[in-house]
């Protein structure tokens, strides 16, 4: 699976990765409405599992619009017990 959240124009030196693990065990129709939850919110640029690790998730954002706990709030407003792993 290799799903990954819209590509938007943003330039490079305002994007920023971070790892996010998810403690709920997800299954791949769940991963993809997380995935589909977190292409609706403004500065997250993208998103995807780690296909051999699917409790991570690689999201990049703008670090113009939001922060990495905002990021962090994005996934816990999903009800996933999200905790930030750290930046790439």
């Amino acid at each position: 699976m290799n799903q990954v959240a819209q590509d938007l124009p943003v330039e490079e030196s305002c994007a920023v990765e971070v790892v996010v693990y998810i403690k709920k065990d997800l299954g791949e129709d769940q991963q993809g409405l997380v995935i589909s939850a977190l292409q609706q919110t403004n500065g997250i640029i993208g998103a995807e599992f780690c296909v051999m690790r699917n409790h991570l998730v690689l999201a990049k954002y703008d670090k113009d619009i939001m922060t990495s706990q905002d990021v962090l709030k994005s996934f816990n407003s999903l009800h996933l017990d999200a905790k930030l792993v750290g930046p790439i």
